[in-house]
């Protein structure tokens, strides 16, 4: 018999290349889709609370078990009412998109002063004065929006400072829209609907520094092999003389900024009560007002800040209807 070729497929995707930890616990939203109706905010943000799985009717078009009761598992997301705290006015030059002014609201919470220090005096009417006389040049609007994090159950004061897009409509309509949000509350009920689909951007869950076996899930080398079994057992050839990228080995994993595309709005509601396990979510708590709850799962651990996005990359077949939910489960996690 001649020599057969060993089969070793890649170990690891090299997709999300270097494998450091992200900046900041925050996710970054380098991309906003488009909409036709509108204006409308494109995104929000909340809290991970825990899992928990519901009973609903299957409404997914094609599906086998269409019209059957099924079990799905749900992210419950803690989702206080945000604050719009500025608007920010962008215009295009030769280099992408620049900031060209942006307009606070007057009595800002005396919170954001843990965030970022804030002027002595606003001048909100001339900043808006600006940006009105400014509209045949601007070409994006987005809201500066914060955080409530006294309305959740994370041990935290500060909020977190994070830019929406404000999209749909002309220009002059998302001026419009994005002015009379100024200095309001704005809740998740005004922005997504049951059953709609969102894009969920997250940092991952850290892991540490860990090896390769763990960290690429290569193969653990025989009992006998010598000095390394946890460990690649030909780091490359003699030419070229170096260690190439490709090659599994150890350092951080986890703690990554990750998107996760079409997660289905399964329920939102305004009690918490609803969705909170007895004893409530574990290292959370009891989740206090509104809440909206995830099909799947998400990145991160508890208590880590998600952002909802509009899908930026929708499905086709999709049930516009809210999915008919016969039971969420209340039992404590801790039998």
């Amino acid at each position: 018999m001649g020599h057969r070729k060993k089969h070793a497929p890649k170990h690891g995707s090299l997709a999300y290349l270097p494998r450091k930890r992200a900046t900041r616990a925050v996710g970054r939203i380098r991309f906003w889709p488009k909409i036709q109706e509108g204006p409308a905010l494109l995104g929000f943000m909340g809290y991970k609370a825990g899992m928990t799985h519901v009973f609903m009717v299957e409404d997914k078009p094609g599906s086998l078990n269409l019209g059957k009761e099924v079990v799905h598992p749900a992210t419950i997301v803690d989702a206080p009412p945000i604050i719009v705290c500025a608007i920010r006015a962008y215009v295009e030059n030769q280099y992408g998109l620049q900031s060209l002014t942006e307009a606070w609201m007057k009595d800002p919470p005396k919170d954001f002063e843990r965030r970022v220090v804030l002027p002595e005096h606003f001048n909100t009417e001339e900043k808006l004065k600006k940006i009105q006389e400014s509209l045949d040049r601007i070409v994006e609007f987005r809201i500066l929006a914060a955080t409530q994090p006294r309305l959740a159950r994370v041990p935290k004061k500060k909020p977190e400072i994070m830019e929406i897009k404000v999209d749909g409509g002309s220009i002059e309509e998302r001026f419009e829209y994005a002015k009379n949000l100024l200095g309001k509350t704005v809740s998740i009920t005004d922005v997504f609907d049951e059953g709609r689909f969102v894009d969920v951007v997250s940092i991952s869950k850290g892991k540490g520094f860990q090896g390769p076996v763990k960290r690429w899930g290569i193969k653990i080398l025989p009992r006998k092999s010598r000095k390394t079994k946890r460990g690649v057992a030909a780091i490359g050839p003699w030419k070229p003389p170096r260690v190439l990228y490709t090659v599994p080995r150890a350092g951080q994993m986890g703690y990554h900024q990750r998107t996760e595309y079409n997660k289905r709005i399964l329920k939102i509601g305004i009690d918490g009560n609803e969705v909170s396990p007895k004893g409530g979510f574990l290292r959370y708590g009891p989740i206090k007002g509104t809440y909206v709850a995830l099909d799947g799962s998400l990145p991160g651990p508890t208590k880590r800040l998600v952002r909802l996005r509009y899908p930026a990359r929708p499905p086709r077949k999709v049930s516009e209807a809210p999915p008919k939910i016969t039971y969420t489960s209340l039992e404590s996690p801790q039998r």
